[in-house]
């Protein structure tokens, strides 16, 4: 019997791999003999490098470079196990969780220490690269990214812009002589699983700001700023990227990298799937464990679980999503090739509570999944 696990991040309580490896403990207790394949996923945003790396043997690398708000950090990017393709988070350099609650402010964080590891992924020798933009700290419409890469900004009194989203609304002119030749032939995929243009209603200040630390004065500065620079940025490469599907991603990254670079966005879980063979990994299982932290409505719109189970139904194999929790929608992944879900909790429990034991209870969760479909197979 073979059994795929292709799980996403429970995040801020376990690792993809962490959850692959809780949820083979608990399928070897009940088909002890059982070929278990663990395919850690992601879907661009936190974990995305690690799940490329173990899943195609690549190499780690860490790399020093610009914080959000210019501090140095530690970020960690990979080499694919073809020893062609760099993988590259920007929220390791340029994200959330490298910020205090107190320390957010989109007017002032950049995308600075993302082109910085592209940089390092170029230096490197490498041309393929995939980069996940999901957890940006950022609203900057990837300006940090592109004055990495040799891109000037400069202001109407002819001195360079300060970092940051609130500073493009003095942006006069881009200078682009010094922009890095080595990207006009490279290969740059961009994991996204946002659709979102980059200005208006539903573009990066109005959906994402807030959480970054936006105001509704701010959101509508900054929406103001990145639209400024878009007609800018368009003038000056010859792209029009701003209405784009996926462009507002990350503070406007998604319109950077596509105004600045040859990159192309993609669905985030498709190009791990894609990267490591996931068609011919599942092709012949008994059944697929699929999971993730939280699942409702927003899951059904093309998350890590549904991509998992698109897949798996190209070949008509079951497939059981165990989430930390269920929300309103949960549902709604049952029209998307997923045939049951369910809660990984098995009685009332904290969300502390939860996320602390996250491990356990997904091994006891696999378990009892595991009973039920031994207890209904054909014998």
């Amino acid at each position: 019997m073979k059994i795929v696990v292709a799980p996403d991040s429970y995040k801020g309580s376990v690792s993809a791999l962490g959850v692959a490896q809780a949820m083979e403990r608990g399928i070897q207790r009940v088909f002890p003999e059982a070929n278990v394949r663990k395919i850690p996923i992601a879907d661009g945003g936190e974990g995305t490098v690690e799940a490329l790396i173990t899943a195609t043997h690549g190499t780690l690398r860490q790399q020093e470079v610009s914080g959000p708000l210019g501090n140095r950090v530690m970020a960690n990017w990979g080499i694919l196990g073809d020893g062609q393709t760099a993988v590259i988070e920007m929220a390791a350099a340029s994200g959330l969780p490298l910020l205090t609650p107190e320390q957010r402010n989109p007017r002032i964080t950049t995308t600075y220490g993302t082109g910085e590891l592209m940089r390092a992924a170029l230096d490197a020798g490498l041309r393929r690269i995939i980069i996940g933009i999901g957890g940006s700290a950022t609203n900057d419409g990837g300006a940090g990214m592109a004055r990495a890469l040799g891109a000037r900004f400069i202001a109407s009194d002819g001195h360079e812009l300060p970092d940051g989203g609130a500073a493009l609304a003095r942006l006069k002119s881009i200078d682009l002589s010094g922009l890095d030749p080595r990207l006009s032939d490279s290969q740059i995929t961009v994991a996204c699983d946002v659709d979102n243009p980059l200005c208006g209603p539903r573009g990066a200040s109005a959906v994402f700001g807030p959480q970054k630390g936006a105001t509704p004065e701010i959101v509508a500065e900054l929406d103001a700023a990145l639209g400024h620079f878009a007609s800018i940025a368009q003038k000056s490469t010859g792209r029009a990227a701003a209405e784009l599907s996926g462009a507002g991603a990350a503070g406007g990254l998604g319109a950077g990298l596509m105004f600045f670079t040859p990159a192309r966005l993609k669905p985030g879980v498709d190009i791990v799937l894609d990267a490591v063979d996931f068609a011919g990994v599942v092709e012949g299982a008994s059944f697929v464990i699929t999971g993730e932290g939280r699942t409702d409505f927003q899951t059904a719109f093309g998350k890590a679980p549904v991509g998992v189970a698109k897949v798996a139904k190209r070949f008509d194999i079951p497939v059981f999503c165990l989430s930390g929790g269920l929300g309103d929608g949960a549902e709604n992944v049952l029209a998307q090739g997923i045939d049951a879900v369910m809660s990984i909790c098995d009685r009332p429990l904290t969300l502390e509570a939860c996320m602390s034991t996250g491990g356990a209870l997904i091994e006891s969760a696999s378990e009892r999944l595991c009973r039920i479909v031994n207890a209904v197979r054909p014998a």
